[in-house]
């Protein structure tokens, strides 16, 4: 990737294969309850860098999985690095001008804490959304 500034957002796979770089801030940082997604992450919820697409550069291997288990019928394709199996990307392709980056792949992910919860109809009982933050049983409209 190209050199670093304030504005930009960097980060990677676990073994060094696949990096990306968000130019910009983010459109939300965003946590997921849906079942999808907490089985993509490997935990309660997955924790998502919402980005416009063409604001996202990826090199390195990815690898794919179709998941067509979705509220809108419509397919989300969820890349990772075909070398270690990071997740990395999800594109929704619904809405096809936003993506979502696994917020722990980030250089800096401590930096992007959750500012809403969504499909909170899926999570799991244990699960507290802390007071204040917005959430949404399904999408935000």
């Amino acid at each position: 990737m190209s050199e670093t500034d304030d504005a930009a957002i960097e980060g990677g796979c676990n073994c060094g294969a696949v990096r990306y770089r968000i130019e910009g801030a983010p459109l939300a940082v965003a946590a997921c309850h849906c079942t999808s997604c907490r089985r993509q992450s490997g935990a309660a919820y997955s924790v998502n860098i919402v980005a416009k697409a063409r604001h996202v550069a990826i090199e390195g291997p990815l690898g794919a999985y179709e998941d067509n288990d979705t509220a809108s019928g419509k397919p989300v394709i969820r890349e990772f690095c075909a070398r270690c199996g990071s997740p990395i990307r999800s594109v929704i392709t619904a809405q096809p001008a936003i993506v979502a980056i696994k917020a722990g792949t980030a250089d800096n992910a401590g930096d992007f804490a959750p500012g809403l919860h969504v499909w909170t109809a899926s999570k799991l009982p244990w699960v507290e959304i802390p007071a204040g933050l917005p959430s949404f049983p399904r999408d935000p409209a």
